[in-house]
């Protein structure tokens, strides 16, 4: 499929490319809602019916009316735009319409000293002001990949973030004094919370929420269940759903049902005493992207479902759930013929997926007859 900007068409397509759960995947429509992105990485819906999409490159546009703007938001801060790092994320604050904050997380810094940042800024709908960096992960690094990159709040308004490993650091993702490899804590003046599981110890860092991590790329609360899911890329296999809870350790790279990309073991085990287990891994990989859990009128048969894209398999992967367990998988979307970065459920019921690359794509996920 084509998408056409501005045009109310719905292309009606089968129900699903492969899976198990085909029978009970219900009919939909696709409809194109803003194409010619450069790298769409991240969605956000505002609360006037508007969408925020970010551009890894260091731009983020907005979709109004159905009609994407011309002119990207002004004010953005620059960033690292180099193979994987550039501009990640956009968040609401839990207050927005009051106080009209967004955050932002991005790669900064330059070849030799690089690393994720958080910023916080005012928004009045078309520039940004008043920045203020609330949070910089230490130590930077020379690389630029695996910055994690995803924010998500929690219901005490703290802000969660994601942060990769570096990928030539991996070692560090065990280790308590950076936050390479971690999922972190911060309020929205980012300071560490003084209930952070290890604030306080000597010799870490005490926006530590969580560690053993690889390269985060998706990460969401689930307010009907109270979890906080989170995704991650492994090697060559070994990509994880993982349930985050405060202080716990979530293996990389001790535990890893992956390979390195040079064949060789990473790890002999799978398992060790003291570390999680992830919800659910994948082997080979399917290169997790984007994630939501779905909670809407519009799918029934969705209703509680995770959603992953799939940026190596090239569809969006659903995990049908049932009492908090994953029961099976479905391949969805796989006609489009290209790699997810995001996949969001929308105010309105509505599933969206953004397409990677060049010339990405906005499109809409609505129910419609099964062919």
């Amino acid at each position: 499929m084509r998408a056409l900007a501005g045009a109310a068409i719905a292309v009606a397509l089968l129900g699903a490319s492969s899976g198990s759960y085909a029978q009970d995947t219900p009919g939909y429509n696709i409809v194109p809602v803003a194409e010619g992105l450069d790298h769409p990485w991240s969605l956000t819906f505002m609360p006037d019916g508007s969408m925020l999409v970010v551009e890894l490159s260091g731009h983020i546009r907005v979709v109004r009316d159905g009609e994407l703007t011309p002119d990207p938001v002004g004010g953005v801060p620059p960033v690292y735009f180099e193979s994987q790092g550039g501009l990640f994320d956009v968040l609401l604050d839990p207050d927005f319409e009051e106080n009209n904050f967004v955050y932002l997380s991005y790669a900064h810094g330059n070849p030799d000293n690089n690393g994720t940042r958080v910023t916080r800024a005012h928004f009045d709908g078309a520039t940004l002001s008043d920045l203020k960096v609330i949070f910089d992960a230490v130590p930077t690094k020379d690389t630029p990949v695996h910055y994690g990159g995803r924010m998500a709040f929690l219901p005490d308004d703290t802000l969660l973030v994601t942060v990769g490993d570096g990928f030539d650091y991996r070692e560090e993702a065990q280790k308590l004094d950076n936050h390479l490899g971690k999922v972190i804590r911060i309020d929205r003046n980012g300071n560490a919370p003084e209930d952070n599981p290890f604030a306080g110890q000597e010799g870490a860092r005490p926006e530590i929420w969580s560690y053993g991590h690889r390269n985060q790329q998706g990460l969401l609360y689930d307010d009907v269940s109270g979890r906080v899911y989170e995704h991650e890329h492994g090697a060559q296999g070994g990509d994880e759903i993982n349930i985050i809870e405060p202080g716990k350790n979530y293996g990389w790279p001790v535990i890893t049902w992956g390979i390195d990309y040079s064949g060789a073991r990473i790890s002999p085990y799978t398992e060790y005493e003291g570390m999680e287990q992830p919800l659910l891994h994948w082997t080979p990989s399917i290169a997790p992207a984007g994630f939501t859990l779905y909670r809407g009128n519009l799918f029934p048969q969705w209703e509680g479902d995770l959603f992953v894209g799939a940026l190596a398999g090239q569809h969006v992967r659903r995990v049908d759930m049932e009492n908090g367990d994953p029961v099976g998988q479905e391949e969805l979307f796989g006609e489009l013929g290209t790699r997810i970065r995001d996949v969001r459920t929308g105010p309105d019921g509505y599933l969206y997926v953004v397409t990677d690359g060049e010339d990405g794509s906005v499109l809409r996920i609505e129910p419609g007859k099964q062919s």
